[in-house]
């Protein structure tokens, strides 16, 4: 079964010309991580998006991942039916609760403790806003009084969402909201196990469990040096969360020469994922060069 593959990024340098070069290459998404504020330099994944989307054509558009709870509701569902409708319906929207950063979520307003319900209402606001006009709604966090959004995603019946994270409210959100689970920081044994609770919960919420797309988001760092490749990991990983990566680098990131790194892959392919986003777990100045020997080693290996 072919298999789609998409490329994560910050996006906070060159997004236009990596746009360019991942449609180009033959990648099938290009995403786009969030946080306000971090180890390293990202963008607004929205904006970013913008911007890439003015340059391509084909290359599909999605957050990896927009940190909900931070948006209005009714905001984030204007400016996402933007984006589809620019893109000419190629955006889909990768959400999750975020929590690596607390202070990022408060500083954008939101108690810690309350991100979970709140991305449980935008994500039901949402899905009304996009496809129904007059809408009502009163909820804890949103009071919504004949709101129309206009123009409307140019999708339909709306942009796919995706939702990720590790624990078993995400998934569960998933059943209820998704149109994919995109967990990130699994390994092949733990995606074939949510998979299999992902059908009990499905059931739960009266939802045909294959309309839910299976995902990972896995880190990569792919070398003709399996040594070097990984050194970069640890290096990049270690780095961007600000924790020795070492004890859990072979658990989580697919790394080595190209052989190898399809090798692991494929249990991910076996385990259930159909799109796979690459984290690329490689110096900066290494992602070009990354980025095409993954499209002429990996690319081919799953079409």
């Amino acid at each position: 079964m072919p298999v789609e593959i998409g490329m994560s990024t910050t996006g906070a340098d060159d997004v236009v010309a990596r746009a360019r070069r991942l449609e180009t290459l033959g990648y099938d998404y290009i995403s786009v991580g969030e946080h306000v504020s971090f180890n390293l330099p990202t963008a607004s994944p929205l904006v970013a998006l913008g911007a890439a989307a003015a340059v391509t054509s084909s290359i599909k558009l999605m957050t990896s991942i927009l940190l909900v709870p931070i948006y209005p509701a009714a905001l984030l569902a204007k400016m996402t039916a933007t984006l589809d409708h620019i893109s000419e319906g190629r955006f889909e929207l990768g959400v999750g609760i975020g929590g690596e950063n607390p202070v990022e979520i408060e500083a954008c307003g939101v108690p810690v403790s309350q991100r979970g319900r709140r991305a449980d209402d935008t994500l039901e606001i949402l899905r009304r806003l996009w496809t129904e006009d007059a809408v009502d709604h009163n909820g804890r966090y949103a009071t919504l009084r004949g709101i129309t959004i206009s123009p409307k995603p140019a999708q339909h019946p709306h942009p796919p969402i995706w939702v990720s994270g590790r624990k078993d409210a995400a998934l569960r959100r998933a059943a209820r909201f998704g149109d994919g689970w995109l967990p990130y920081m699994y390994s092949p044994e733990m995606i074939q196990d949510s998979l299999a609770r992902l059908k009990l919960l499905c059931a739960e919420f009266g939802r045909d469990p294959s309309s839910i797309r299976s995902g990972a988001l896995v880190f990569i760092s792919c070398h003709r040096d399996p040594a070097l490749a990984r050194e970069h990991a640890l290096q990049r990983l270690s780095g961007q969360y600000k924790q020795d990566f070492s004890p859990i680098l072979d658990r989580y990131v697919a790394h080595g020469n190209p052989e190898r790194v399809r090798a692991r892959i494929r249990e991910y392919v076996d385990a259930g994922v159909d799109v796979l986003f690459v984290g690329p777990a490689c110096p900066e100045e290494f992602t070009a060069e990354h980025e095409h020997l993954l499209a002429d080693e990996l690319l081919p290996a799953f079409r």
